[in-house]
């Protein structure tokens, strides 16, 4: 391989800065982004709303970047799948899939946390 097909090493401002065109990118191109952040904001008032213990806000905190990392890597595969190839393919079909079904679960799992941590608080405020 020839070394023109790469890059010249970058430093930390030129890594960041890219992560972050990227985070916009992704964010913007991605209309589940619409839903997530919403979601995590309702949790993150809710949170502060009913005192959740530091520990709680440690979960609902990973639980919500969890979500919006697997997002990213969703919109990534995408953007690389249509790069790659823009007619129906079997095989970028199932890695888009599956890289759904990464998004899906890990909101699933944001929700169960979400009540667990959330769902006894609310209980007790509305019907306790």
């Amino acid at each position: 391989m020839s070394d023109s097909l790469f890059p010249p090493e970058r430093g930390w401002f030129h890594k960041f800065r890219d992560a972050f065109r990227g985070l916009q990118a992704g964010s913007r191109r991605q209309n589940s982004f619409a839903v997530h952040v919403p979601a995590a904001i309702a949790v993150i008032a809710v949170a502060a709303w009913v005192g959740v213990t530091r520990v709680e806000w440690c979960l609902l905190v990973a639980c919500i970047f969890l979500v919006l990392t697997a997002e990213l890597f969703n919109s990534s595969l995408e953007t690389l799948a249509k790069a790659i190839d823009r007619h129906y393919n079997p095989y970028l079909a199932d890695g888009l899939n599956i890289a759904s079904a990464a998004v899906l679960l890990s909101s699933l799992g944001a929700v169960v946390v979400g009540l667990l941590v959330l769902g006894p608080r609310l209980y007790v405020l509305f019907w306790g």
